[in-house]
């Protein structure tokens, strides 16, 4: 496997976060889902995965860039952990190779020098890691993607509504199989949401902001807004203005399934036409002098 670094587009020094935004930029690219069909796409998908999962784990990351282990994460013969195997060969069907897997192998390890140790007892399996990229308004209304594993297995898994960049679903029994007739581990998604053109979630409340005219500000008006669950008609109060927040009860993210919603704050913007043509002009210098109005007074400036 080529050098984690080089496949995720980042320098050695690259911090934590360079190293995730980089990760992210090339998995919205290259998502299986946008590309069926191209197994080039998918297999550069899975290389860059499997870097990210290598690079965002400082333990790996150090070892790697110590030369212990290589850019798959095996063990490199010689090393002081060396176990004759690949910690990646180790991974297997946990989802080392679809791009989304985050085993220790140390758990692997230990989970087969204990079973040596005690006979053929029975041995819950490894619990697993996934990272599932979902878009914003899918995530805040809920859905359900297809997560498909390394053994080519797949699995649907329920977003619920109100999901949250970093929440981490938990699937229990479909983690590593167990020894002797063991349970398996469970398998836990974290969902990762995809930024959104113009909404802004906190909390449970959706933020945006909208740009007016002049007209629609100054005399009122009712204008169409964009909201998670589409649009709707708004009224605009005669003399509104810049930073004016109109409120959309009830319009926000649900608080899980059934439960009450947050709300939806507009912020206005006015704004000019892109040509002040000179009857506007002419209005202005006439209207100017005989209305003038301090618009810095709370900077504690005076015109």
């Amino acid at each position: 496997m080529p050098d984690p670094y080089e496949l995720l587009g980042v320098s050695r020094s690259a911090s934590a976060d360079d190293i995730k935004q980089a990760y992210r930029k090339l998995a919205k690219q290259l998502h299986p889902d946008l590309h069926p069909g191209d197994a080039g796409v998918e297999r550069r998908f899975k290389d860059v995965s499997s870097a990210y999962d290598l690079l965002s784990d400082p333990k790996k990351r150090s070892r790697y860039d110590r030369g212990e282990i290589d850019g798959n994460g095996s063990e490199r013969p010689g090393g002081r952990f060396y176990r004759g195997f690949s910690e990646r060969a180790g991974r297997g069907a946990a989802g080392a190779g679809a791009g989304f897997g985050n085993v220790d192998a140390d758990d692997i390890f230990e989970m087969f020098t204990s079973q040596t140790r005690r006979g053929a007892g029975k041995r819950r399996g490894v619990d697993v890691s996934y990272s599932l990229s979902v878009d914003f308004i899918a995530a805040a209304l809920g859905t359900r993607r297809r997560l498909t594993l390394p053994d080519q297995r797949t699995l649907d898994v329920l977003i619920p509504p109100g999901t949250a960049e970093g929440t981490q679903l938990r699937l229990k029994g479909q983690g590593q199989a167990g020894l002797g007739g063991g349970p398996a581990g469970d398998a836990f998604v974290e969902i990762q949401v995809e930024p959104h053109a113009f909404f802004q979630r906190k909390d449970f409340d959706i933020h945006l902001e909208i740009p007016v005219t002049l007209q629609e500000a100054a005399l009122g008006s009712t204008i169409t807004v964009p909201t998670i669950d589409g649009k709707v008609v708004v009224k605009i109060p005669r003399g509104s203005n810049s930073g004016t927040v109109l409120r959309l009860k009830s319009r926000g993210v649900p608080r899980g399934k059934g439960g009450e919603r947050g709300d939806q704050y507009v912020k206005l913007t006015v704004l000019l036409p892109e040509r002040v043509d000179n009857e506007l002009v002419q209005f202005l210098e006439k209207w100017g002098p005989t209305h003038p109005y301090n618009v810095r007074a709370k900077l504690g400036l005076e015109d």
